[in-house]
């Protein structure tokens, strides 16, 4: 499938863009599942004033979408009709500032985040290593893992609306509750500031490496997944009711529900976001008829979903 390729029109309107624009531009190297149709507009702006001066002009009817490392992201097959921005180096960066605090770009990978604040003895970050993604989905989802949470070391958070104008919200008004920021969503973030407390750098690197090899040793860490499928229903574990509704190992061609950890989904090489979405429904389904627990997908899917989608019995095996 391809899209009317409108980046001519946006360029004449801006005529002072410095980020780069790509028409029909494959999706499939953006998400980890490695899958989805193409993208009408893939923007990737230089910095935040960049940003906000291409949505002050980009058209308030076309839906943007903004991708940072793409770990928690399915992307179907037909693709993305708007604008898909990408943030990448220039907000990638992190800092160390006074008083325990850490400045990151939202671009900037978790890991990276809590790598420079245990170099700089500032302890309380090093769950972030836990989570494959990058600070702006930590901020969107108060991200978290082995303890921790995003809402426990936010100071702010800064922002561009969809008509460009720049925001910062303060932990209290970031509304956070699981796996959830209550802030629009039409905020994109662009950078945060966290705070932490005084520690042993040699110690945070050793919690770290702990976090680094019990995910290695209980997660499908190297493979196509992206990250946790469901979020855990309340005083439950996702992985729990997915494995007493025997859905370990099930699989829709190169689709597969982890057997390391089946609260992952696997795409094993030739998935389509069809296939890997039509399992997580099964497994849905399955759960419910077993538990009559609702799962809730963790995993942000969107885009256009292919034309035979529903309209084909998939095959499961296990």
């Amino acid at each position: 499938m391809m899209f009317a390729d409108i980046t001519a029109d946006l360029k004449a309107g801006m005529p002072e863009l410095r980020g780069k624009l790509d028409a029909n531009a494959p999706t499939a190297p953006l998400s980890w599942f490695r899958t989805g149709g193409p993208a009408q507009v893939l923007f990737t702006p230089v910095d935040a004033n960049d940003l906000a001066y291409f949505l002050q002009r980009l058209d308030r009817s076309v839906p943007v979408l903004v991708v940072g490392l793409g770990s928690n992201l399915l992307i179907r097959d037909g693709g993305w009709e708007g604008v898909i921005i990408r943030l990448g180096k220039g907000f990638a960066e992190v800092s160390i500032e006074p008083n325990l605090r850490v400045r990151a770009g939202a671009g900037a990978p978790d890991v990276k985040v809590a790598r420079a604040a245990a170099e700089a003895g500032i302890a309380g970050l090093s769950f972030l290593r836990g989570i494959p993604g990058a600070i702006g989905g930590a901020l969107r989802m108060n991200g978290g893992a082995y303890g921790g949470e995003t809402k426990d070391v936010l100071v702010e958070a800064k922002g561009v609306t969809r008509t460009g104008e720049a925001v910062t919200f303060t932990n209290a008004q970031m509304g956070f509750t699981y796996r959830h920021a209550a802030v629009p969503d039409d905020v994109i973030f662009t950078e945060a500031l966290f705070e932490g407390r005084a520690g042993n750098p040699e110690e945070i690197l050793a919690e770290m490496n702990a976090i680094t090899e019990a995910r290695s040793s209980t997660q499908p860490v190297n493979t196509r997944t992206g990250g946790s499928t469901f979020k855990n229903p309340p005083g439950r574990k996702a992985w729990e009711l997915v494995d007493a509704a025997g859905c370990r190992g099930l699989r829709i061609g190169d689709a597969q529900v982890s057997e390391m950890h089946c609260n992952f989904l696997i795409n094993h090489g030739s998935a389509s976001a069809a296939d890997i979405e039509g399992l997580g429904e099964e497994v849905r389904r399955r759960v419910r008829e077993t538990s009559g627990v609702e799962l809730e997908w963790e995993i942000k899917r969107v885009g256009i979903a292919s034309a035979s989608y529903g309209k084909v019995d998939p095959v499961f095996r296990a």
